[in-house]
């Protein structure tokens, strides 16, 4: 664990003033001496914006927006340097106060929602890109992706540009270190693997929660240590990302006869990736789905047959066109990002992974959704005539659609069906029939890291929260492995 900084924060005698004095005197007047260690470094309280900073996409869940709808911070804190985090997160662990992190808020399992009060840290104006080179990007936390992507398209250090190698459907409005410590795949994840394969992400600078903060950097396996963590363990503040050079994608629109010859083109796609096709996106949406779309693509995705979504690399765009074809497949749209911009269509990527369960929710919010994970066989792909019965066993009450990708050398695929909700009793067991099939099920209707995608206690990061965290003040309750006897408090 290389440390790049063990120098204590300096100068506190910056004077500044909160900004709409409307959160409850009780706890502003508890923490005067909190507020004026952080004097200068912009606030606010008003009661509408801090409830609005302190909640994500959680109310995907109906679980969770019951158990957290009512959870909200006591102020929020702007810093706008390293520095200004290393002051604040001083002051919180000199006055043991509770501190949740905050980026762009796009999670959807309440990563970023306060359980305990106290600061929303909002470090969205850590918003630079410090360095490009040739295969990698240094920027601050706090920078929107789509302003990331630009920065590495348009900068000289490669002719032709770069590209980031995967983002979340919510590129346009998430930022990096969100994605990093909450995050799992996305578009790209197909092509490049998960954000956990080695070499994706390459190093994560963080700043401890202690009276004498540090500057940490973890590089490499390392970052294993906070990556996916919900900033439970360290504030990040700046990262270092692998590049490819850019590509101008072309969004692609493939329609089936059926959801089954979807899902079979899908993973012959995704095995052909590096060698007859390159794609950066491949998801598989059935019909049902459609009416939800319809806003957006009207008859390029009829509910009469079953689609393919994807962005595919245009030197590999005959190769695919004859992939879809020998599929019974027929296209119905191939257009880039800036021509898609010019008729007022949605990106593909935003026609995949979360945002197809958002176009549903915002139509019927009756709808949540699973993330799940069905074998796959190499050479085969996933159990399609599991997928057949699945359909059959559930009928209207789980739509399918499916995610494509790489992780860890292989292919798989990432079910994020939309369920009807009906209550818990159901939701779970739809769940066990799930994992009665054989496959993985990720819970997003739990706000703990543990009892959603990991299943198990990363003691590494336990270890990491020691040194980091030392008083357990970081996103309180988003983790079963730091016990009370851990605490310094």
């Amino acid at each position: 664990m290389p440390i790049v900084n063990l120098s204590p924060l300096s100068g506190h005698g910056c004077s500044g003033k909160l900004q709409c004095m409307n959160t409850p005197h009780s706890w502003l007047e508890q923490h005067t001496a909190f507020l004026a260690d952080i004097a200068g470094i912009p606030t606010v309280t008003h009661a509408a914006t801090v409830a609005a900073q302190s909640k994500d996409y959680y109310w995907y869940s109906p679980i969770l927006k019951a158990q957290l709808d009512d959870k909200v911070g006591d102020i929020v804190v702007q810093p706008r340097t390293q520095d200004e985090v290393m002051r604040v997160a001083a002051a919180c662990a000199r006055h043991r106060v509770k501190v949740t992190v905050r980026g762009g808020g796009t999670g959807n399992y309440g990563q970023c929602v306060p359980l305990e009060g106290g600061v929303i840290l909002d470090i969205t104006a850590l918003n630079r890109v410090i360095s490009i080179a040739p295969g990698q990007v240094t920027c601050e936390a706090g920078i929107l992706i789509a302003d990331l992507e630009k920065a590495v398209r348009a900068d000289a250090a490669v002719p032709g540009g770069q590209e980031i190698l995967m983002y979340p459907s919510t590129r346009d409005i998430a930022t990096i270190g969100g994605f990093i410590a909450g995050g799992y795949a996305g578009a790209g994840s197909v092509r490049n693997g998960i954000l956990k394969d080695a070499g994706n992400v390459t190093m994560i600078r963080v700043v401890t929660l202690e009276e004498t903060p540090r500057i940490i950097e973890l590089k490499d396996a390392d970052i294993q240590k906070v990556h996916h963590a919900y900033g439970t363990n360290g504030i990040i503040t700046a990262l270092t990302l692998s590049l490819k050079p850019a590509v101008d994608w072309v969004h692609h629109i493939a329609l089936f006869n059926s959801y089954s010859a979807a899902l079979r083109f899908g993973c012959a796609a995704t095995e052909a990736i590096g060698s007859s096709i390159d794609a950066f996106l491949i998801t598989a949406v059935e019909r049902r789905i459609a009416p939800y779309y319809e806003s957006t693509f009207g008859p390029r995705f009829p509910d009469t047959q079953d689609t393919v979504f994807s962005m595919v690399h245009p030197a590999a765009l005959p190769a695919w066109r004859a992939m879809v074809g020998q599929h019974g497949g027929t296209e119905s749209m191939a257009l880039t990002e800036a021509q898609l911009k010019a008729q007022g269509l949605h990106p593909a990527f935003e026609c995949a992974y979360n945002h197809t369960t958002l176009m549903a929710l915002k139509v019927d919010k009756s709808w949540t959704n699973l993330q799940t994970v069905a074998p796959w066989t190499a050479g085969q792909g996933i159990d399609i005539a599991l997928v057949e019965k699945q359909m059959e066993r559930w009928g209207d009450e789980v739509l399918m659609h499916h995610e494509f990708g790489r992780q860890f050398g292989g292919c798989v695929a990432f079910g994020l069906p939309l369920v009807a909700y009906l209550d818990k009793e159901r939701l779970y067991e739809i769940i066990a029939e799930f994992e009665a099939d054989g496959c993985m099920v990720f819970d997003n209707h739990v706000y703990t890291i543990e009892d959603g995608g990991m299943k198990e206690i990363d003691p590494a990061q336990i270890d990491f929260k020691k040194i980091a965290d030392p008083y357990g003040l970081m996103n309180p309750g988003k983790t079963r492995g730091w016990l009370a006897s851990y605490s310094k408090i």
